[in-house]
């Protein structure tokens, strides 16, 4: 769940991105995974589903790996987050997202994927 104020606008690394509404300061927390939000979704679901859901799943879901066999889905701006190789947000911790520098706002937040999956 995103706990700055962000918004979805079009990204040079690809489609979507998600932007900071606000600046950001250098070791904020910006992104928490919320089980009272952010869904939990188990790998055998997704075995029974039809071929639209597992390529929704495949592009927006991702590992977590302190759950394992479920793919994490977010339910806001968060899912639309683009990879960076120099990510903005650190995500080694793959239940929170902490600011590695001061981030204007109207800045494209980015994370690694390799972090997390």
């Amino acid at each position: 769940m995103m706990l700055v104020r962000a918004y979805l606008a079009p990204s040079a690394i690809e489609g979507l991105g998600v932007y900071s509404h606000d600046d950001i300061k250098k070791g904020d927390l910006v992104w928490r995974f919320d089980t009272r939000f952010d869904q939990l979704i188990p790998l055998a679901v997704l075995d029974e589903s039809d071929e639209r859901t597992r390529q929704f799943m495949d592009r927006y879901g991702y590992d977590m790996p302190m759950y394992p066999g479920f793919l994490a889905l977010d339910a806001d701006e968060g899912r639309f987050m683009n990879h960076c190789d120099i990510p903005n947000l650190d995500f080694s911790a793959p239940d929170t997202g902490y600011a590695l520098f001061d981030i204007p706002a109207g800045t494209e937040l980015t994370c690694d994927y390799r972090e997390f999956t």
